[in-house]
């Protein structure tokens, strides 16, 4: 009987779900086909688009993390029916959004030289400069996109951001394909051409969303008449308090998988070439567990603007439930296919490289037992986060996700990481443990948080 309260909301959550899933699943479905197509150049080339990745991953994190703080006050204005709160509340995150992505490709374009200090091999580097320099610029209308895409979330609206990024995706696909290969008459750009496709896709990503967003009635006057430059600075002020933490939140998280490049990096081209495969593919089974911390995000502020503290808890322990059994699908799946998965990423008929991608596939398929493993502690900490940014939580989180990630989990990946000890095998035990970590202590707060406001609003009663 108390299960079926939990299972009941499974079909709503799905469906609410399910286009911000799909969205991120096509966005990451192009990452792996960035990753397979340049796979095919050569285990160097792989290596300098992780390297350079692991530079954008960071600068995204701190703005995607920010973006989010948009959602959660734009669910809240939209249950209580407050029009002028919710386009507040949208206007000040659109434009801090994009004073945010212009800092955030200022500071990735200035830091490329640190490449060269980080011992990571040379050609690799090399590699990866040129590819740096244009996909640092995309995150400009990442970050735009960003702000727009949390608006719709906010208001329920999650199939138009889906949209946007298929689109976006398909002409990815298409623009990697002819100018990494120089089909068509293109030139050949090897890894240059999939910066510049990704570089043309993201703009046509932001554009696209903002068509959309004005042919619907309910956010037609949200996304039009914008005064960009006329701001309230309590609303500032309070988008900044709700973003800022959030955004060192999935900083400190994707920090660490940056770290675990780096330090993959130190042990030689084909570890790190590994360690990209096993991101890669354990980041398309985190987007459905993103798509569900963004239900969870809207569904939890929807209440919460309702002062349904009762129901806010039933509805997100049913997210976290759901979230725990796709988790261990996805888990399972990797642990049976572990040695299968990374064969798609290298080319057999490449004779000169034969034994660099055997070693590659050796060295992922390992990982992914790790990844296996991690599956559960990754979902549950990131639904349990978006609940807790539902209920416009945000300074205790960053604490524990700093904790979990850079006291417990890097000195793991760290000590064990090393060419005489595990390898890189040792790096991914340091993730494991982190996201553990983080997992259990995010939800102890939201626990305790949901049954204080239950008990508060008793009293009030």
């Amino acid at each position: 009987m108390i299960l079926s309260q939990y299972i009941r909301e499974f079909n709503y959550n799905l469906r609410l779900a399910s286009p911000v899933i799909l969205g991120m699943l096509g966005h990451t479905f192009v990452s792996f086909i960035d990753n397979v197509m340049v796979g095919q150049l050569g285990t160097a080339e792989l290596a300098a688009v992780s390297l350079g990745n692991s530079f954008m991953f960071i600068a995204m994190s701190i703005g995607i993390g920010f973006s989010t703080a948009i959602t959660p006050l734009v669910a809240e204005a939209d249950a209580a029916n407050n029009f002028d709160e919710g386009k507040s509340s949208f206007k000040h995150g659109l434009f801090l959004c994009t004073v945010l992505g212009v800092l955030l490709f200022l500071s990735v374009f200035l830091a490329r030289p640190l490449l060269y200090f980080m011992k990571q091999p040379v050609e690799v580097v090399e590699l990866a400069i040129p590819y740096l320099n244009l996909v640092a610029f995309s995150l400009i209308p990442l970050i735009v996109f960003q702000a727009f895409k949390q608006f719709s979330d906010g208001l329920s609206m999650t199939r138009y951001p889906m949209y946007a990024t298929l689109l976006a995706n398909i002409i990815n696909v298409i623009l990697n394909y002819v100018l990494i290969f120089g089909k068509f008459g293109c030139p050949q750009l090897g890894i240059v051409g999939a910066a510049y496709g990704t570089l043309i896709a993201r703009f046509v990503m932001v554009a696209h969303l903002w068509w959309l967003l004005t042919q619907k009635e309910k956010s037609k006057a949200f996304v039009t008449n914008i005064k960009f430059f006329v701001l309230n600075n309590v609303m500032t002020r309070k988008l900044i308090n709700l973003g800022a933490p959030s955004a060192m939140q999935m900083f400190f998280e994707v920090a660490i998988f940056t770290a675990a490049i780096w330090l993959s990096g130190l042990l030689g081209k084909n570890p790190q070439a590994a360690n990209q495969i096993a991101l890669n593919l354990s980041s398309m089974t985190f987007m459905v567990a993103m798509g569900l911390s963004v239900a969870s995000m809207i569904r939890v502020g929807n209440q919460k603007g309702l002062h349904a503290y009762f129901e806010l808890r039933r509805i997100a322990f049913s997210i976290f439930l759901l979230a725990t059994i796709l988790a261990i699908c996805f888990g399972t799946l990797f642990f049976i296919f572990h040695e299968d998965l990374p064969k798609l990423y290298v080319d057999f008929d490449d004779v000169a490289n034969f034994n660099d991608n055997m070693e590659v596939i050796s060295i992922a398929s390992k990982l992914m037992i790790a990844a296996a493993f991690f599956q559960i502690s990754d979902s549950i900490q990131v639904v349990v986060l978006g609940a807790l940014r539902g209920l416009q939580d945000v300074k205790i989180p960053t604490i524990i996700t700093f904790i979990s990630y850079w006291v417990v989990g890097f000195p793991i990946s760290y000590f064990f990481g090393k060419e005489d000890s595990f390898g890189s095998f040792g790096i991914w035990l340091g993730l494991l443990a982190g996201l553990t970590t983080a997992a259990i202590l995010l939800f102890l707060r939201f626990n305790y948080l949901t049954k204080r406001l239950i008990l508060s609003n008793s009293n009030a009663q």
